[in-house]
């Protein structure tokens, strides 16, 4: 079995870095492929493929839909710019990677990686060119919040499928411990090591900022429209009722955001509607490589499961008395440097697991936090961030693994020492 699930993990990589085949039909090839190398019958197969997308997309491809249409008001609106230019003023020039490393935190609560990263990404570069200071000195702080959202924190896709596939696992305390996580972890990979990346060397793209100031939303508004998903998200940790239970549900809690969105961020600037079904159709088109990519991570994960390979898992835990925290982690940095996907790492991860979680009495939130940070390890070229960066930030292959990559993995070391240091308390 071992040997035909890493024949089928190396097809996979083969077929999208290689071959540069789309993620969605790689998947489905080798979910064909294991299948029918295993036993399985066709009708399992079948079955599995379309229980894996259904199960999947019908958790999260409201959040993504409603979380790209949020995300294309804040970038139309410059409420980020808004945000940014607050911070600034605040902190001071010597303090601008602390500064933009708390941007990152708060304007991507809502927003996914990709949409953050090209969101803000102009902002740092542009900054950094006026105040002459190195980019990636100034930008790794930033990308290191944007990467623990990403990873730790619902309603983000991957923690978001965690927290709801992990039984016992609630996204209010998923989201708490995540944030306390959070914090050290991204000091430590963002503000800290970025310090030593001050003279890398770097040519980056050049923005200009003629527009950034032009007709931007106020700061507070700005901070309570991004802020609000997460609030109403928190809220059922504390007070317990069906209407609250009601409003924080995340699908509902982002369509509430969208709403106050469009009408602040839209109608009281005089937006037209049109234009506002615009922005909300292109980000449609924005996230739809991402749904199919999400699908055929879905379809992998059942086949994976209908192979039993989970109870494998279980049995290598039991006889190896390894931490189940610990083996989390592990699978799914094992399948992020695989795949050099992290929330195809994390839902994979979560379909092996489960029957570890079923026989253990691990807490199903710090499990899917393990997760979480196992999937960001060792970011590198099989993973569209690695050159996005590169790109953005004009540097060369050697220094994106310099930078880029250790930063990821500390990012997922911390996280997973945090988990462990947690895991003594609750």
């Amino acid at each position: 079995m071992w040997g035909l699930l890493i024949i089928g993990i190396f097809v996979l990589v083969v077929l999208i870095s290689y071959f540069k085949i789309q993620p969605f039909l790689s998947f489905l090839f080798v979910s064909v492929f294991m299948g029918l190398a295993y036993g399985l019958s066709t009708k399992a197969i079948i079955e599995g493929i379309q229980k894996g997308m259904g199960s999947t997309l019908g958790t999260i491809l409201t959040i993504i839909l409603l979380g790209a249409m949020i995300g294309k008001f804040i970038a139309k609106s410059n409420a980020s710019v808004s945000i940014a230019d607050r911070l600034i003023k605040v902190f001071g020039p010597k303090r601008l990677p602390f500064a933009f490393m708390i941007i990152g935190f708060i304007v991507s609560m809502p927003l996914f990686f990709s949409v953050a990263f090209l969101l803000l990404t102009p902002l740092v570069l542009t900054t950094a060119k006026r105040q002459k200071i190195n980019p990636v000195y100034l930008g790794i702080p930033l990308l290191a919040s944007l990467s623990i959202t990403q990873g730790f924190l619902p309603p983000h896709p991957a923690p978001y499928y965690l927290v709801t596939h992990l039984p016992g696992a609630e996204i209010g305390i998923t989201l708490g411990w995540g944030i306390v996580i959070s914090i050290p972890a991204m000091i430590l990979s963002g503000w800290l090591f970025g310090m030593t990346l001050k003279n890398i060397p770097a040519t980056p793209m050049d923005f200009t900022e003629e527009n950034a100031n032009m007709n931007q939303p106020s700061f507070l508004l700005s901070l309570c429209i991004i802020l609000l998903p997460v609030v109403l998200i928190s809220i059922n940790t504390f007070f317990k009722n069906d209407f609250i239970e009601f409003i924080s549900e995340p699908n509902i809690a982002l369509f509430i955001s969208l709403m106050v969105s469009i009408y602040f961020l839209g109608f009281k600037r005089g937006i037209k509607w049109s234009e506002m079904q615009k922005w909300m159709l292109d980000s449609v088109k924005e996230v739809a490589p991402l749904i199919l990519t999400f699908a055929g991570a879905g379809a992998f994960k059942e086949v994976l499961q209908s192979m039993n390979i989970g109870s494998e898992v279980l049995v290598i835990a039991m006889n190896n008395s390894i931490n189940p925290l610990l083996l989390s982690w592990l699978i799914a940095a094992l399948l992020r440097i695989i795949t050099g996907s992290s929330t195809v790492a994390g839902i994979t991860t979560a379909g092996i697991i489960l029957p570890v979680l079923a026989q253990t009495d691990v807490n199903p939130n710090l499990l899917a936090l393990s997760i979480g940070a196992g999937s960001m390890v060792l970011s590198h070229v099989n993973d569209t961030g690695f050159w996005l960066f590169k790109e953005y930030y004009g540097v060369s292959v050697k220094n994106t693994l310099r930078s880029w990559t250790i930063m990821e993995t500390i990012l997922a070391v911390v996280g997973l020492l945090g988990v462990l240091f947690l895991q003594n308390f609750i």
